[in-house]
C-alpha cells in the first residue's frame, strides 16, 4: 500500500477514534479490545496508532508482565479483572488472559490441567463480561512463518527494536507448529458467540492497521457528541506580579543551541514498514 494513501486514511480513522472516545466518555460505555497473535504480527504497532491521539484518562493500554508468585496462586483471571474498564473507559489489552492458551501451554509455563480449565472457563468468563455490559472485541493478528522470521531478523540488527525480542520470542520460530496447534485448539473453544475472534491478515502492516481500526469503529454503535463551545477569557489587568529571577532557578541547559545542521541525521524509518 502506498505510504501517502495509508497515512491519509489512517489520519481519517484516527479522527473517528477520537469521536468514538468522546461517545464512550459521555455515554458511560465500557470497551475491552484484545490484541493477540504471533510474535511480531503487528499488535503493538496497531495499538500505537489507535491510541496516538486518544485521552489516556479514557483509553489506556494493559500490558501485564509475568505474574508474581502471589498471583500464580490466585484464580487465573483475577489479575486481569482489576484492569477492566469502569464507565466511560476503554482498555486495550496487548496480550491478555489468552497467554494461557498460547505461550504458557507451548512453553510449559502451565500444567495440562490448568490449560484445560482455562479453555473451559474462558467462554464463561467472557460471557459474564458481556452480560454485565462490557463491549468485548477480540482480534487475532495472523502472519506467515516467513514474514515472522523476516521481522525477527530485522529486529536483531535494529537498535530501536532489539528490546522487542526475548528468548521466548525467538523460540516461537522453532515451535511454529506447536503454536499453530495451540491456536487452533484455542479457537475451537473460544471462537464462539457472543465473543467471536476477528482475524486480521497482517502480512502487510499498513493494510492490517487500517482494516482492524475500521472494523473496530464499525462494531461500536457510537454517535457524534456535541461538545460545548469554549471561549478564552480576557486577561484581567495586572496586579503587580513579577516573575522570579531566572538566576534563582535551576534551568535545563540549552542543548538545542549547540546543534548544527551539519550533524543532521535522517529520521528513523521502521524497516518492518
Amino acid at each position: 500500500m502506498p505510504k501517502s494513501l495509508y497515512e491519509a486514511e489512517l489520519s481519517r480513522l484516527q479522527s473517528e477514534l477520537v469521536e468514538m472516545q468522546e461517545w464512550v466518555r459521555s455515554a458511560g460505555a465500557r470497551i475491552v479490545v484484545i490484541f493477540e497473535g504471533r510474535d511480531a504480527a503487528g499488535k503493538g504497532g496497531a495499538i500505537k496508532r489507535i491510541t496516538e491521539y486518544l485521552n489516556p484518562r479514557v483509553a489506556s493500554v494493559v500490558a501485564l508482565p509475568a505474574p508474581t508468585e502471589r498471583q500464580r496462586t490466585q484464580w487465573y483471571f483475577q489479575r486481569y479483572v482489576e484492569h477492566l474498564p469502569a464507565a466511560g473507559e476503554i482498555r486495550f489489552f496487548d496480550r491478555s488472559w489468552y497467554n494461557r492458551a498460547g505461550v504458557e501451554k507451548v512453553m510449559g509455563y502451565c500444567t495440562a490441567e490448568e490449560h484445560i480449565r482455562f479453555l473451559r472457563q474462558c467462554p464463561i468468563f467472557e460471557r459474564m463480561l458481556i452480560d454485565d455490559g462490557i463491549m468485548l472485541r477480540k482480534y487475532w493478528f495472523s502472519v506467515s512463518d516467513k514474514e515472522q522470521e523476516k521481522r525477527f531478523r530485522s529486529r536483531l540488527t535494529d537498535p530501536m527494536r532489539q528490546w522487542k525480542l526475548s528468548p521466548t520470542d525467538v523460540q516461537s520460530l522453532a515451535r511454529w507448529e506447536d503454536y499453530s496447534r495451540a491456536k487452533d485448539e484455542m479457537f475451537v473453544h473460544t471462537d464462539v458467540q457472543p465473543a467471536r475472534w476477528n482475524v486480521v491478515e497482517a502480512e502487510d502492516k499498513r493494510r492490517a492497521r487500517l482494516n482492524m481500526i475500521q472494523h473496530l469503529l464499525a462494531s461500536i454503535p457510537y454517535e457524534p457528541v456535541e461538545r460545548p463551545t469554549l471561549e478564552l477569557p480576557e486577561r484581567p489587568p495586572s496586579t503587580g506580579y513579577r516573575r522570579t529571577e531566572r538566576s534563582l532557578q535551576l534551568e535545563v541547559p540549552d542543548y538545542a543551541a549547540t546543534l548544527t545542521s551539519g550533524g543532521k541525521r535522517p529520521p528513523y524509518r521502521d524497516p518492518e514498514d
